[in-house]
């Protein structure tokens, strides 16, 4: 099923749905399923898998000149949403990214999530390559998430990259895209941040889901102004756990939001990890019941391997 659909199923009552990593090459599909089996009590409406793009390493070679090879770390986002969709019986939302694929490789991807009847993608352009500090997209495939989402729209028309295939079969994708309440870090001001968002809504995108915050009034704001810009598609809160101290400084460095003043008081009276779960799962708490009242239509938390704090809080709330 459609995110959309479930949220228009809901009729407002509130849904939640968790993010995970896919496991490192060489480990089990039982890593993802560890973090999620705790989760699966709450029933969620869907799960998030994300993408990395590959890593690029040098090599040495024999002659002592150095290859240049690229490492895909976390590879079978695909197949990894198909076995939790085997698993557990519940909706995958994979990530695609623009960042080290071809316009042909996505087709493809997108070919094969649909052989699986998978529904759902979460269209991003992605983060620069590691140890590099601008994006640089393939050669041969997207820039910029606008584009993906074209090219994903386009697909649900039945239009291909290759010219000759006639009548080619109308995929039917729900898609999401990226908002970002503190702006996007590349962005020049919030008000081009918000333009580009409105052009992947008219592009064709369903519903967005927001980058991590810690102060609820940036997301309230930033759906304010989202509506005043007629974008009126759902917009998913998506809420990360604070699991250790070194958040506090790695968080704002990383993912370039804010922590609030309050918050980062509490987070530095802490002397161990085992004290910041506790100030972390008391701030997700009080957050989420705040977007729970406010209508959130569903409550995003970024597990990541962390469902602790995830799951104390779900407790609570349910």
């Amino acid at each position: 099923m459609k995110v959309t659909q479930h949220i228009k199923e809901a009729n407002g009552k509130p849904l939640f749905s968790f993010e995970i990593l896919p496991p490192v090459k060489g480990k089990s599909i039982e890593s993802i399923f560890k973090t999620l089996d705790p989760l699966m009590e709450f029933k969620p409406s869907f799960i998030n898998v994300t993408y990395h793009r590959s890593e690029q390493i040098f090599k040495k070679k024999k002659d002592g000149s150095f290859e240049r090879i690229d490492i895909r770390k976390r590879p079978g986002t695909v197949g990894i949403c198909a076995a939790i969709m085997n698993h557990y019986s519940v909706d995958a939302v994979p990530h695609l990214i623009c960042g080290g694929f071809t316009k042909d490789e996505t087709e493809n991807a997108l070919i094969d999530l649909n052989f699986l009847g998978i529904d759902n993608v979460l269209a991003l352009r992605g983060d620069p390559p590691k140890n590099e500090k601008y994006f640089s997209p393939d050669p041969h495939g997207h820039s910029y998430a606008i584009d993906l989402v074209k090219q994903i729209e386009m697909l649900n028309r039945g239009q291909y990259l290759e010219d000759d295939i006639d009548g080619g079969v109308h995929t039917d994708f729900c898609i999401g895209v990226a908002g970002y309440p503190e702006k996007h870090y590349e962005s020049p001001n919030p008000d081009l941040d918000l333009m580009f968002l409105k052009n992947k809504i008219d592009a064709g995108a369903d519903y967005i889901t927001t980058q991590m915050f810690f102060d609820n009034e940036k997301y309230h704001g930033f759906v304010k102004k989202c509506r005043e810009l007629n974008i009126d598609t759902p917009i998913i809160p998506g809420l990360k756990p604070l699991t250790s101290i070194k958040q506090l400084s790695a968080i704002p460095s990383f993912f370039h939001v804010d922590i609030p003043n309050e918050l980062a008081l509490e987070m530095m009276k802490c002397k161990n990890d085992k004290d910041m779960e506790l100030v972390g799962t008391e701030w997700l708490l009080a957050q989420t019941k705040d977007l729970i009242s406010a209508g959130a239509p569903v409550i995003h938390f970024y597990t990541l391997g962390k469902p602790q704090v995830v799951y104390n809080v779900m407790k609570q709330i349910l």
